[in-house]
């Protein structure tokens, strides 16, 4: 097996279809088929589930998935990384972020970035947290954005500052007696819309505060929960910064107290990994940005 058909096997999972992979790698359809049904003759195996209108895995493509994913991201940095010595900050950051934490951080800090280093570009993935690191693993990206708990072992980072939780509400539904917040009493029969890693931690909050929460919905989507919110199901427990995805002047928000509820943002990377010249600079940035901390250049 050829990296060159690692990538195709890697480009027809990523797009879901043949048609779309052969577009990325610039190759007809019907020789981008003939080239899987060889590497599968080659491996013995079948590694897509025929019949589906959309790509689907068996087992053996499953984990092919996962080598290929971890080798084409050493490949890939390691050329990187060799191509870059000496060149400075230039050359292409690969980041993968959550989406709130993406839609707060990322804005200024690239913004700023880009003004001081020109010649630099970005590859950015959004996913949840633990894809976040798993790409981290794989060495597809550099950096992650994400609210996972690390090892330490594993990985540097930074961690910033504890971020409150809000209640997103629609204007039409808005509770709370005070106008910039809501007491946990206050949400007694709401239908509350709630990430899984918050769940646990609200319910006990509400139990010893002596009532069961109508939990409507659980969902890791924080695009998803704004918009089920926006028509009505419920409101959204949600990290102050998902302010910033507030399109709809139908939807507000209110801090929650009584008790409070926090979440932080982890920006990890590799620790035995060395990072191009680009991203050490930016997590420079990072630091002095978001915790007023300047290194010596």
């Amino acid at each position: 097996m050829e990296i060159k058909d690692m990538r195709a096997f890697y480009a027809i999972v990523e797009e879901g279809n043949i048609s779309h992979a052969a577009q990325r790698l610039d190759i007809a359809q019907p020789a981008l088929s003939r080239q899987m049904k060889r590497l599968e003759t080659a491996l013995g195996v079948q590694l897509f589930e025929r019949g589906s209108r959309r790509i689907r895995l068996t087992d053996a493509g499953r984990v092919m998935y996962a080598r290929v994913e971890h080798i084409l991201g050493m490949v890939d940095g390691t050329v990187r990384e060799i191509t870059e010595i000496g060149s400075g900050v230039a050359g292409s950051i690969r980041l993968g972020t959550i989406t709130t934490s993406g839609a707060m951080l990322l804005p200024e800090l690239i913004s700023e970035f880009h003004s001081r280093y020109p010649n630099v570009t970005y590859q950015i993935w959004e996913a949840e947290g633990a894809r976040i690191l798993e790409l981290l693993d794989n060495r597809v990206i550099e950096i992650g954005i994400t609210r996972t708990q690390v090892d330490s072992k594993v990985y540097e980072s930074i961690v910033l500052p504890n971020e409150p939780l809000v209640l997103i509400m629609n204007k039409e539904h808005e509770i709370g007696a005070a106008p910039d917040r809501v007491r946990l009493a206050e949400l007694k029969d709401v239908p509350i819309i709630i990430p899984l890693r918050w769940q646990s931690v609200f319910v006990a909050n509400c139990r010893k505060d002596g009532f069961e929460p109508n939990v409507v919905c659980v969902s890791d989507s924080i695009v998803q929960d704004l918009l089920l919110t926006k028509m009505g199901m419920g409101m959204a427990l949600l990290p102050v910064s998902s302010k910033t995805l507030l399109t709809d002047g139908n939807l507000i928000y209110k801090k929650l107290v009584e008790p409070e509820m926090s979440t932080h943002t982890v920006i990890a990377w590799l620790k035995n990994r060395t990072l191009s010249s680009s991203s050490e600079h930016l997590i420079r940035l990072f630091r002095e940005i978001f915790l007023n901390e300047r290194e010596a250049e």
